[in-house]
């Protein structure tokens, strides 16, 4: 394990990339459409984003098990319904969601790079730890799980 597996919490890494996305935009300013457009596509997938999230941490309450992702090994339950039948990190959907609506209400096509950083870094830091500990704690029905549902989308 690396210094930064499990230790940035996710909710504080969209707070930092979206805060990038903003510091940088006037440094690569390229805008492609109106203010309206951008706001109605920021409500968009923010709404769509936490919709996603909301019905995840759901599905966690529901399974009565652990919604905090710097300890995933105090998780009590494999949990694979609702949502979790179509990607295996709504929350993660979610949040990346909302950064795209971010960007988009930013006005600005190279936000996209952050966004790309972010999903990278969930993916190295936050995900991959995450599915070696429920492998060693749920074995093969997290592995069976793994090959039938995708873990973005």
């Amino acid at each position: 394990m690396t210094k930064l597996e499990l230790k940035i919490p996710p909710l504080l890494l969209v707070l930092i990339f979206a805060t990038l996305m903003w510091l940088f935009q006037p440094f690569l300013p390229v805008k492609l459409y109106g203010q309206f457009v951008a706001q109605l596509l920021f409500v968009f997938f923010a709404l769509v984003g936490g919709l996603i999230i909301f019905t995840g941490a759901l599905a966690f309450k529901k399974a009565q098990t652990t919604v905090n992702p710097t300890k995933p090994e105090t998780t009590s339950s494999l949990v694979k319904i609702g949502i979790y039948h179509f990607t295996r990190n709504p929350m993660y959907l979610g949040m990346a969601c909302c950064l795209i609506g971010w960007g988009f209400y930013l006005s600005n096509p190279n936000a996209i790079i952050f966004i790309l950083g972010f999903i990278f870094y969930i993916n190295r830091f936050q995900i991959k730890p995450e599915e070696k500990i429920l492998t060693d704690m749920f074995q093969q029905e997290f592995i069976d799980y793994c090959t039938s549902v995708r873990r973005w989308l």
